[in-house]
């Protein structure tokens, strides 16, 4: 098997049956091939096939059945809803690789929701930007992004499966968010949720409407994130408040 120099052969391995687990070829709960089938694969040693696949088994995408098998995991992932943080970030804070796959960018005129999240007229040209966004090789969410047109055009020149808007916004456009509005409800994928996320169309998932903004209550940022109900649970936690004197 042909690697690059930098990579251990267990990390390829293993990077390898973390796509074919991403794309849906190895789906959850079905059965990894056994340890000679993937030294066979892979032509790699036994201790290359056992360590890639405790690796997975750390990552949670497969599940070791002593005495069966290995089968791809249900992955848990819990995301605190505590503080306004990127994709990346939630992911990093939770041991996953974060990666996206842009789908496409282009200028559209704002409708009702994204002229009144983003304080606008109806009708105004915003760029669109959809993605897909991944956790260790797993499509997680589906996320559109609505930005003012200028910045956003600035916005897209950028590599936008490796830098996060976000990042970009804040260090390379001066442009610091310092709050965000959260919507949070229960849907069910349309066909371009569900090609985008490899499920069933009507699978249940979680909509968040995320409308963050910038200096003097200024929106800057509107998405409409699409994530598999599945596969995330989401969590905070709630200060009482102090009952007011009678």
């Amino acid at each position: 098997m042909k690697t690059p120099s930098a990579l251990p052969l267990y990390a390829v391995v293993e990077a390898e049956i973390a796509s074919s687990i991403g794309d849906g070829t190895l789906a959850v709960g079905k059965q990894l091939p056994t340890e000679d089938e993937l030294i066979q694969r892979f032509s790699v040693s036994r201790t290359t096939i056992r360590k890639a696949i405790e690796n997975l088994s750390s990552r949670g995408l497969v599940e070791i059945r002593r005495g069966t098998g290995t089968f791809v995991a249900q992955p848990k992932i819990i995301q605190e809803m505590t503080e306004l943080t990127g994709f990346v970030e939630d992911m990093d804070a939770l041991g996953f690789i974060a990666t996206a796959r842009v789908i496409d960018h282009a200028i559209v005129a704002a409708d009702e929701d994204v002229a009144r999240n983003l304080a606008l007229n109806v009708g105004t040209l915003v760029m669109r930007i959809r993605r897909v966004r991944l956790a260790s090789g797993v499509a997680l969410s589906l996320d559109e992004t609505y930005l003012p047109r200028g910045l956003g055009e600035k916005i897209v020149s950028h590599d936008l499966a490796a830098e996060p808007i976000f990042k970009l916004l804040e260090q390379r456009y001066d442009t610091p968010l310092i709050e965000a509005e959260y919507k949070l409800e229960a849907a069910s994928a349309n066909d371009d949720v569900a090609m985008a996320l490899a499920v069933d169309v009507g699978s249940p998932i979680f909509l968040i409407e995320r409308t963050s903004y910038t200096v003097d209550n200024q929106p800057i940022d509107y998405e409409k994130l699409h994530y598999r109900g599945d596969l995330i649970r989401f969590r905070t936690r709630l200060a009482r408040r102090k009952p007011a004197d009678n």
